[in-house]
This record gives C-alpha cells, sequence and structure tokens, in this order.
C-alpha cells in the first residue's frame, strides 16, 4: 500500500513539474508587443464597464480611462449601472466628457454578463473592450490593445491584470499568486492547450461576440463573462485567440482585504469550472488539486506512518522550487522581484488554498458578489 502511494506522490510531483516547465516554456515564447512608432488608429472602440456599488473605485477607474492617449473620436466609454445601492451613479454623472455616457439596466435584468450584453448591444464600436470598475491603467492601455488587434486581428486579445497597493503579506502573496495565473494565461494561449483571460482586461471583436451569440449557453453562471465566453469565441475561431504581453497594457487592481473575500473571490472563479470542455485545462486544474490535497492526507495520517511526514515535505520543497523559478520570472517580467519577500509565507498558504477552493468550487458553489448571494 505504501509503495503504491509512494509511487503516486512521485507521479504527482513529476507531473506538477512537467506542467510547470511547459508554462515557462511557452511564456518565454510569448512575443514582448510594443506599439509601433509613428502608429495611426482606425479602430473604433467601446470600453465596457459594468459597476455595482462600486463609489469607493470608480471616480479613480474613470480618471485613468479618459486620461487615455486613445483619439477620442474613435472611442465611447460605457459604464453600466447594475442597480447600485450607494453614489456610483453620482459620482459617473459628475464626469461630462462627451464619449462617456452612464447606461442602466432595467429591473428585470441582473448581473454582469446582463450589464455588458445590453452594452454590447447599444456600442458602435467596432473593438468591444472590457475592464472592471475597479481597475486603473497607464496612459497608453488602449493603444496598447488597439495596435496589437490592428497587427493581427485576433478575434479576442487578453492581457495582463495585476494588483497594486498591497498593505500585508497575505495581499502580497494574492499578487504572486495573480501573476502566475498571467503567466498560465499567456503560456497556454501561445500553447493552444489552456484558454484563460480576466474581464479585467479583454478585448474581442464585436462581430465573434454576436457571432457566438454573446454569452447564450453561459447566462446560468453569475461568473464566465470572460473565460467562458473565450471558450465559446475559440471554438467559432480556433488558432485567433491572442495574448498581449507587455507590463505596459496590464490594469490593476487592488486585493482581496481578508481571507473571507478573498475565498469568496476564488469560489467564484473556480464554481465556472464545470462548464469547461477544453480537456487539457481539466486536466492540468485536477492535477494540481490532487497535488495539493495529498499533501493535506500526509498531514492527516503522520500519526499513523512517520514516512508520510517524508512524502508531505518532499511534495512541499518539490512544488516550492518549481513556484520559485516560475513566479520568480513574473515578478521580473512586472518589474516587482521585490514581491519574492513574501514567497516563503505564500509557499505554506498557496496549496490549502487550493484544496479549499476546489472543494467548494464544485460542492457549495455559493458565495457574495457584489452584495448578492450566489447559489
Amino acid at each position: 500500500m505504501f509503495i503504491t502511494y509512494s509511487i503516486f506522490s512521485i507521479a504527482l510531483i513529476l507531473c506538477y513539474l512537467v506542467i510547470i516547465l511547459i508554462y515557462i516554456y511557452y511564456w518565454n515564447l510569448v512575443e514582448e508587443w510594443d506599439i509601433p512608432s509613428s502608429k495611426s488608429f482606425q479602430t473604433t472602440v467601446t470600453l465596457i464597464i459594468a459597476a455595482r456599488n462600486e463609489a469607493d473605485n470608480i471616480k479613480d477607474c474613470l480618471e485613468a480611462v479618459l486620461a487615455q492617449t486613445y483619439p477620442t473620436t474613435l472611442l465611447e466609454v460605457l459604464v453600466v449601472n447594475d442597480h447600485s445601492e450607494d453614489e456610483t451613479t453620482t459620482i459617473v454623472n459628475s464626469f461630462q466628457e462627451k464619449h462617456l455616457h452612464l447606461l442602466h439596466l432595467p429591473k428585470a435584468k441582473t448581473g454582469k454578463k446582463q450589464a455588458i450584453q445590453m452594452a454590447i448591444e447599444q456600442s458602435k464600436g467596432r473593438l468591444i473592450v472590457t475592464t472592471d470598475a475597479d481597475c486603473v491603467m497607464k496612459k497608453d492601455w488602449l493603444k496598447y490593445l488597439v495596435s496589437y488587434y490592428e497587427e493581427y486581428q485576433p478575434k479576442l486579445i487578453a492581457a495582463p491584470v495585476s494588483f497594486h497597493q498591497e498593505n500585508s503579506i497575505f495581499e502580497l502573496f494574492q499578487t504572486l499568486d495573480f501573476m502566475g495565473m498571467m503567466a498560465v494565461a499567456g503560456a497556454g494561449i501561445k500553447g493552444k492547450f489552456m484558454n484563460l483571460c480576466n474581464g479585467a482586461n479583454l478585448a474581442y471583436e464585436r462581430t465573434a461576440f454576436e457571432a457566438v451569440d454573446g454569452f447564450e449557453g453561459i447566462d446560468h453562471l453569475a461568473s464566465g463573462d470572460d473565460m467562458l465566453l473565450m471558450q465559446k469565441i475559440d471554438a467559432k475561431y480556433p488558432a485567433q485567440i491572442a495574448y498581449l504581453k507587455n507590463r505596459q497594457a496590464q490594469t490593476l487592481t487592488q486585493p482581496k482585504p481578508t481571507i473571507k473575500t478573498f475565498l469568496q473571490q476564488r469560489i467564484r472563479w473556480a464554481s465556472k469550472s464545470s462548464a469547461y470542455t477544453n480537456w487539457q485545462t481539466l486536466a492540468i486544474l485536477a492535477i494540481v488539486w490532487i497535488l495539493c490535497f495529498s499533501m493535506f492526507i500526509d498531514l492527516i495520517l503522520i500519526p499513523y506512518d512517520y514516512l508520510f511526514l517524508f512524502w508531505f515535505l518532499f511534495k512541499f520543497i518539490a512544488k516550492g522550487f518549481a513556484d520559485f523559478f516560475f513566479l520568480g520570472m513574473m515578478t521580473l517580467f512586472f518589474d516587482r522581484p521585490k514581491l519574492m519577500r513574501a514567497f516563503i509565507p505564500s509557499l505554506f498558504f498557496h496549496w490549502w488554498y487550493i484544496v479549499v477552493v476546489g472543494l467548494l468550487g464544485k460542492i457549495s458553489k455559493r458565495y457574495e458578489w457584489k452584495g448578492r448571494k450566489v447559489h
């Protein structure tokens, strides 16, 4: 029995190391994009921001959006109010820019997908860009997205999202973890084996959205306006999904301040995994979860046989070395190498949160999002 478990443990670690090596390989194959010199733009853009109870964030977001150097003659900004109960709409209305418009979801509709769907139906732009109301970005952000689109004409572009303004080790952990996700996104898209993106920094052709009937078929899930839409577009237009690799093209948001809000966010993300159709994505998620769960089992079984302590330490250290090189690569890319100071504490948090979120995301699927309880 123990020999079988030992072989199983070694196989899990080898699989994990191979996965990390594949991510590193394909991430480094993604060419970094820069805006061509003397670039002139022709693409009309609709930037959509779905907002619910974002009074604390929407002002900074809109200031960053309205400071974009992209020609305003080609840009419309649509903020969709999802039945906010705070001062969100008052703050949006305080901006007087002509290309900024506030829309309101009717009473019969709620949620981010409904907000984006309604905005697209009323949009004029050829390229749809989405971000979140709690995000900020640098002034050339849109130029990076549109210049890449005009050069390669992909149907969908995923771009990096990161955290900033961290105030604790726990928040630094989230930034490290999220940077790893950005590498997974870029590598998966480049290698055509995984579809991962974030709606806080996403662009797609309006015609592509319409061709896949928008969110039809995935509209029963509260989440999934990004990855599940990406999955539909990729199925309709194979090999026409792209990742824009440049830290100047990232959007920035704040990490969750408490473990409760962090877990709520990650359970929301995990709850849509049942709708994934890509077997490679499902296999990778399963391997990572089983590895982390086996570490939990190791700890439980230590009182029965101290050899389980060996296997726990073996997995913990091997996973730690792989993650160190992987995340170190990403902190250098994002020009934040000091984040690695939080790496050791992050090692102790990462594996068990994967177990908890994986279980709750599959079993309970209950979380709170924007003041609403989702079941």
